[in-house]
């Protein structure tokens, strides 16, 4: 099934390998596939929720069904968002935190202004391209709060009174431990007492605030890491203009194996279940309104359809 192209229809896959055909006729640009989990996950009547999801999602939130957009780096996420973000209004962009992890305030509204300690404190993205073995640690533990922080915050939003309210986020805890933390420690910038502390809050803070971290889909961008590298150089991002091939073509392989191939063995296990939807983006969709339109429409029918098998 991964990196099969799509003939015209959606095939949605319940637990029990029963197949839903969905027809959205896609182009041979963009390969789709959905994979559907356990039905509390998506369904948005309380009297089909799990109890722990109800515990979680109280009053109007539990109706907000978030979603993750993952991919490598310049694979075209920040792109994709925005484009989300002018859809409609029953949804809400949640970007990476970036200006707090370069402590420069940007033209983009932020969900929060960085502190004065902040503003003095160095640009911890580049030190971490620069040393990644002195700073890898600390750039990844702080990307990782200030994702939880922006994601916990968003919360409590301009969604409370949308009909059908859906969040994306760019991206999730989840690569931040199980792509770029892990790599990181596999190319031996991050030390085994470091990587055992990562892993041993990430777990707790998972504990703690998995309520508002906890996703229902992932849109994984998936894009060959030369189509990145490309990308990267034109974007022209200062801290990022020293990032070799060979790092990107690693982080590929992680993202692969998480969602495409799904082998990447994960500490949460709910995370088997969740959907993924794959948009082939190795064709720049940036300013072509053809592509960026079928994009859309092929998160849009996701959504719909999901929605629909569930109130029907």
């Amino acid at each position: 099934m991964g990196g099969a192209p799509c003939l015209g229809t959606l095939s949605i896959l319940a637990p029990k390998f029963q197949a839903f055909q969905c027809p959205v006729g896609f182009s041979r640009s963009l390969v789709c596939f959905l994979l559907f989990p356990h039905q509390s996950y998506f369904t948005t009547r309380e009297s089909n929720m799990s109890p722990s999801l109800k515990r979680a999602c109280p009053g109007l939130e539990k109706r907000i069904k978030r979603i993750f957009i993952e991919g490598n780096i310049a694979a075209g996420k920040s792109t994709f968002v925005h484009l989300l973000e002018e859809q409609s209004k029953d949804w809400e962009v949640v970007p990476e935190p970036i200006a707090r992890w370069c402590n420069v305030q940007t033209q983009q509204a932020e969900f929060e202004e960085l502190t004065t300690s902040q503003k003095s404190g160095g640009n911890v993205l580049q030190m971490m391209y620069e040393k990644p073995e002195r700073w890898a640690y600390t750039f990844q533990s702080y990307a990782c709060m200030s994702r939880i922080r922006a994601q916990i915050k968003s919360t409590y939003g301009k969604l409370q009174e949308a009909e059908n309210p859906v969040q994306f986020f760019e991206r999730s805890v989840y690569s931040d431990r199980y792509i770029f933390a892990s790599n990181l420690y596999e190319c031996e910038c991050v030390n085994e007492t470091e990587w055992a502390i990562y892993q041993d809050w990430h777990s707790w803070l998972h504990q703690q605030f998995g309520k508002h971290i906890e996703l229902d889909g992932i849109i994984y961008l998936r894009a060959a890491p030369e189509m990145c590298m490309q990308r990267l150089h034109l974007r022209g991002r200062e801290e990022e203009q020293g990032i070799p091939l060979e790092y990107l073509e690693k982080l590929h392989f992680k993202h692969e194996s998480w969602l495409q191939n799904r082998t990447l063995k994960m500490e949460f296990e709910y995370l088997n279940e969740i959907p993924i939807l794959t948009l082939d983006v190795n064709e720049d969709f940036k300013g072509d309104s053809v592509k960026c339109g079928d994009m859309v429409e092929k998160v849009r029918s996701c959504f719909l359809q999901l929605l629909h098998l569930f109130h029907a």
